[in-house]
C-alpha cells in the first residue's frame, strides 16, 4: 500500500462530468488498496469570475476580503468532489485549508505556508478515507484566511506529499508530462520520462507554465517525487527527480533536455553611460524600488573613463512604467544618456544538467541560430543554461532548429 497525493487542477474539474470522471480515477487508486489525499483548484473560470465581480464594487479591494472570496472557489470543488466518491462508493471528506490545518504567514494573495497539522488528516485517512482539500489556501495565526497565489494548488499538493512522507505527488492537468518545449510551437516536441528538479526549476522559471516554480522547489527542498500526469488520458507522465537519483548512464548523454521560451520580455539600452563605479546601482536602483524585477543585463566594456551602453530586460507588462522611470528619474540623475527600447523581442533559453560536462554547446547554439540569420541581442548563462534574447518574429524558427540540431526531435527521449 502507498500513500499518493493527488493534484488536481481547474480544467480537470471543470465540470460535473469531469469531476466524476476524476472521482473514478481516485476510486482506482484506492480500489488498489492505497491510501489518496486528493488536493483540488477551484473549476476552470471561477477564479477569474470571482476577481471580475470584486473589480466591479471595488477598485481596489483589501488583499484581505479578496482571499476570503477567492477561497471559496476550492471549497465548492472538495464538495462536490467528495460527493461524487461517496456516490460511487468510496469514504471521502473534503477539507479546507484551514481545516486540515495549512498554516501560513499573513501575506495576503500571496502567502507562504509554515507548518503543516497532520494528525486529523492522517487519522482520517488511517479510517479508510480519502481525503479531499482545497488547494490553494490555508489560514495565518489570527484565524484569517490567506492564499498562496495564482497555481498555489500545486504547492498546497507538494507540501501535504512532503508534511505526510507520501510515496509520489501527482499532478494531473491536461497535457500528459513535461515536453521538451511547447507542442504548439513545435510539433516534434517529445514527452520526457524523467526531468532533474533544477531542470524543471530553470524550465518553469522561462517561460514553461506547466508547474508552479513554488511547487517545484518545494518538491526539491524536501525531496518529494514529483509527477506530472494526463488528467484525460492514461500514460506514465514525466517523473521529477533530483539529479543524484537520475541514472547515471543518461548523465553521459547530451545534452539538453527543454528548451523554453517567452515573449514576455522587452529591452531597454541606456546609451553613452558614465562608466564610474556605482552607476548600475544608479540605474536599476529605482526600477527595484518601483517593485520591477530585471532579468537579463548586459554593460559593455569601455576604456577608464569613457562612456558605456547598459541593456536590462524587464517583463514586458513593466516596459512602459520601466521606460517613464528612466527617462523621469534615471538618465536625468546621470546627467544625460540617449533611452531605447524594444518590446518585440523573445528569449530562447537551452536547458540541460549535462552542459555541466559538455563543451561547446553555447558555440553550437550560436552556429544554429546564425545559420538560420537569427541576430542574438542579449546572451546569459548558467550551468545548465543558456538563454539569448532575439526578435520576436524570428522565436519559432529559432525553438525549431534548436530542437532539431540538439536531437530533441527523436521519439521515445528521455531527458539527457
Amino acid at each position: 500500500m502507498a500513500l499518493y497525493v493527488q493534484k488536481f487542477g481547474g480544467t480537470s474539474v471543470g465540470s460535473v462530468d469531469r469531476i466524476k470522471a476524476v472521482a473514478e480515477k481516485v476510486k482506482g487508486f484506492r480500489d488498489q488498496g492505497h491510501q489518496v489525499v486528493v488536493v483540488v483548484s477551484a473549476m476552470s473560470g471561477e477564479t477569474n469570475r470571482l476577481t471580475d465581480m470584486a473589480h466591479a464594487l471595488n477598485d481596489d479591494p483589501a488583499p484581505r476580503e479578496m482571499d476570503m472570496l477567492l477561497s471559496t472557489g476550492e471549497q465548492v470543488t472538495i464538495s462536490l468532489l467528495a460527493m461524487a466518491l461517496q456516490q460511487a462508493g468510496v469514504a471521502a471528506t473534503s477539507h479546507t485549508g484551514a481545516q486540515v490545518g495549512i498554516h501560513t504567514d499573513s501575506a495576503y494573495t500571496k502567502a507562504r505556508i509554515q507548518r503543516i497539522e497532520t494528525e486529523d488528516l492522517k487519522a482520517d485517512l488511517d479510517a479508510g478515507q480519502v481525503v479531499v482539500v482545497a488547494g490553494f489556501q490555508g489560514v495565518d495565526e489570527e484565524g484569517n484566511i490567506t492564499t498562496l497565489g495564482r497555481g498555489g494548488s500545486d504547492t498546497t499538493g507538494v507540501a501535504l506529499a512532503a508534511a505526510l512522507g507520501a510515496d509520489e505527488c501527482q499532478i494531473y492537468t491536461d497535457v500528459d508530462g513535461v515536453y521538451t518545449t511547447d507542442p504548439r510551437v513545435c510539433s516534434k516536441a517529445q514527452r520526457l520520462e524523467n526531468i532533474t528538479v533544477e531542470e524543471m526549476l530553470e524550465l518553469a522559471s522561462l517561460g514553461s507554465k506547466v508547474l508552479q516554480i513554488r511547487a517545484v522547489e518545494f518538491a526539491g527542498k524536501y525531496n518529494v517525487p514529483l509527477r506530472v500526469l494526463s488528467s484525460f488520458e492514461d500514460g506514465p507522465g514525466t517523473l521529477i527527480v533530483a539529479e543524484a537519483d537520475k541514472d547515471e548512464d543518461s548523465m553521459e548523454e547530451p545534452l539538453i533536455s527543454g528548451i523554453a521560451f517567452t515573449k514576455n520580455e522587452a529591452k531597454l539600452t541606456l546609451l553613452n553611460t558614465p562608466d564610474v563605479p556605482g552607476v548600475a546601482s544608479r540605474i536599476l536602483g529605482p526600477i527595484a524600488d518601483a517593485n520591477i524585477e530585471v532579468d537579463m543585463i548586459v554593460q559593455n566594456v569601455a576604456p577608464a573613463g569613457d562612456y558605456t551602453d547598459f541593456t536590462f530586460t524587464v517583463a514586458k507588462g513593466d516596459y512602459k512604467a520601466t521606460k517613464k522611470l528612466l527617462e523621469e528619474t534615471v538618465i536625468p540623475g546621470l546627467g544625460g544618456g540617449e533611452l531605447r527600447g524594444d518590446d518585440n523581442i523573445a528569449k530562447v533559453s537551452l536547458v540541460g544538467v549535462g552542459m555541466r560536462s559538455h563543451a561547446g554547446v553555447a558555440s553550437k547554439m550560436f552556429r544554429v541560430l546564425a545559420d538560420e540569420n537569427v541576430n542574438i541581442r542579449m546572451v546569459s548563462t548558467s550551468e545548465i543554461k543558456i538563454s539569448v534574447v532575439i526578435d520576436e518574429k524570428h522565436m519559432e524558427l529559432a525553438v525549431n532548429a534548436l530542437h532539431k540540431a540538439f536531437g530533441l526531435d527523436k521519439s521515445d527521449i528521455e531527458s539527457e
